[in-house]
């Protein structure tokens, strides 16, 4: 029996305009949702505020991980780009400062990718490989810093999933009465960063293994991991 082409096909052919206007609109509204109430956000009230019917929300997106990469696969893009930039900036504290200030920025008033930020989804493939090469730059970053005697020694990769899970509650905290009180929080962190500044730490930094269980169990915790 020869294969079926029809999925393939039906794939391949461009989305009627109702159906492009319906996906856009699905999008837009995902993307507000998301932003100001997490990526738990009822799938519902996104296809409400969308105005479709939810039967068309799952036709376009199978699965909220799906509207997730969706929403999302941009700001990744964003925060892969400033990782290599910083990479190549001529001072090495300046880099790092510069690329903690930027993820702080994309995760200020997006809750959704807060949200992302802090946990971890296996499933997820796009994201995930996005997340892979984050870290290796994020490796890199604070080693490159360490050998420029401007970060301490003692400091990990691992270390800035403190300052990401820090600023998710901080801004969650701060939002509505003062928008911008994550950046003296940062500037707080970045003084602890300096190696001029350094005291002997009271516990030895986490493991990347338990950093990434850690953004695991928080994602499992999500209805995003279900």
């Amino acid at each position: 029996m020869p294969p079926d082409d029809s999925a393939h096909t039906a794939a391949a052919r461009p989305l009627r305009r109702d159906a492009r206007r319906n996906r856009d609109a699905l999008l837009a509204a995902a993307r507000a949702v998301f932003a100001s109430e997490g990526l738990d956000a009822p799938l519902e009230q996104i296809a409400r505020q969308a105005g479709v019917a939810i039967g068309t929300l799952y036709r376009n997106f199978p699965t909220r991980m799906e509207l997730v990469e969706a929403i999302f696969l941009e700001k990744l893009g964003a925060w892969l780009e400033h990782a290599e930039r910083a990479l190549v900036m001529d001072d090495a504290w300046e880099a790092f400062a510069f690329y903690l200030e930027r993820l702080c920025e994309l995760q200020a008033h997006d809750r959704g990718f807060n949200d992302l930020a802090s946990m971890r989804f296996p499933d997820a493939s796009c994201s995930e490989r996005a997340r892979g090469r984050i870290y290796e730059l994020s490796v890199l970053i604070v080693e490159r810093a360490q050998a420029a005697g401007a970060v301490r020694p003692d400091v990990t990769a691992e270390d800035l999933a403190l300052v990401v899970w820090a600023h998710t509650r901080i801004t969650d905290a701060t939002s509505v009465v003062c928008p911008t009180a994550w950046r003296r929080h940062l500037g707080l962190m970045l003084d602890a960063f300096r190696a001029d500044r350094a005291h002997p730490l009271p516990e030895p930094p986490m493991r990347p293994d338990q950093v990434y269980k850690a953004m695991v169990d928080l994602g499992g915790s999500s209805t995003c991991g279900g």
